[in-house]
């Protein structure tokens, strides 16, 4: 459906009156809670872009999420200790690359509420931010605050997962990065959301990794064998499309695999020769695996890739 997202509708206004100390307290807390829900209803509208083919530039998602950015930053001058316009602040700020601004905005939403309390979406967002920046300790100890364990995931459950597995792995500590994610990626599952699609796509890039590619290719196959192709192809790259990558050549990676189950062999080759060609990256000679085995395919007669 190419048809742009409705917004949601504004609740009704807060009808009390008269409190002349809450008034005092907090004068401006109409006008704020207002705010937030026409902030909070523009960014649900950038992320519907995500969906269809409404937004395929991602212009819109942006212009989205500038507005919804200018309407907080003057919510914030009005409460500037209101943990909630914090949290909202750093998430679009954080989608429009303002990295800095983000995090000055979630440490402060920290700083007044606590890590437990300012909850998961302040806590993982930050822990993001930290791995971006190379402070992969902070990184594990806010993403391990946040780590959700229900299901169905929410979206921000399963980015993140995504983070943390890729924080613990940058540790060293493989084991627990693939047990992140299968624990929220059930071997029976018959119908994947957005969310699980990327939770369990991501379960194979760990398996991959960490030369375990039988499992990887069991994964694949279960998600392949749930979903139409076109289907598999979408799900998968609407959830790679909401995730920041920490390092940025990691969505080379994903993409790569992605490229490669779906038997586009010479874009998976072009995005892991792009990854690998980035420098000293930990994985590096993996993706050159996977470039030989695209390559052997290629020089045999059949064609056929063989999993590296």
């Amino acid at each position: 459906d190419a048809r742009p997202p409705r917004p949601i509708a504004e609740p009704a206004p807060d009808r009390e009156h008269g409190d002349i100390w809450r008034d005092v307290v907090d004068p401006h807390a109409d006008e704020v809670r207002r705010i937030v829900y026409r902030a909070r209803s523009t960014i649900q509208l950038a992320d519907v872009s995500l969906t269809g083919d409404y937004d395929p530039s991602g212009e819109q998602r942006a212009k989205f999420y500038r507005d919804a950015f200018g309407m907080l930053r003057y919510a914030h001058r009005l409460a500037p200790d209101n943990v909630e316009v914090l949290l909202l602040l750093g998430e679009t700020a954080d989608e429009l690359g303002k990295t800095r601004q983000a995090q000055s905005a979630l440490e402060e939403a920290v700083r007044i509420a606590g890590a437990e309390r300012a909850g998961a979406e302040v806590t993982g967002r930050l822990g993001s931010i930290y791995l971006r920046l190379g402070r992969v300790d902070d990184a594990l100890h806010y993403l391990r605050i946040a780590q959700g364990t229900e299901l169905p995931a929410s979206a921000s459950v399963a980015r993140d997962a995504v983070m943390l597995a890729t924080a613990l792995a940058a540790r060293g500590e493989s084991s627990e990065a693939i047990d992140v994610l299968a624990n929220l990626a059930p071997a029976n599952v018959v119908y994947y959301t957005n969310e699980l699609a990327l939770i369990a796509f991501a379960l194979a890039v760990q398996y991959d990794r960490d030369d375990q590619r039988g499992a990887a290719l069991e994964v694949l196959d279960r998600m392949q064998g749930a979903m139409q192709p076109s289907q598999f192809a979408s799900q998968v790259q609407v959830g790679l499309s909401s995730i920041r990558w920490a390092p940025p050549e990691d969505r080379h990676y994903y993409q790569a695999l992605l490229y490669e189950t779906m038997g586009h062999y010479t874009e998976a080759r072009a995005e892991w020769a792009l990854y690998a060609a980035a420098g000293d990256l930990p994985y590096r000679a993996r993706a050159l695996d996977h470039v030989a085995a695209i390559d052997a395919a290629r020089r045999s007669p059949n064609r056929k890739v063989a999993q590296p």
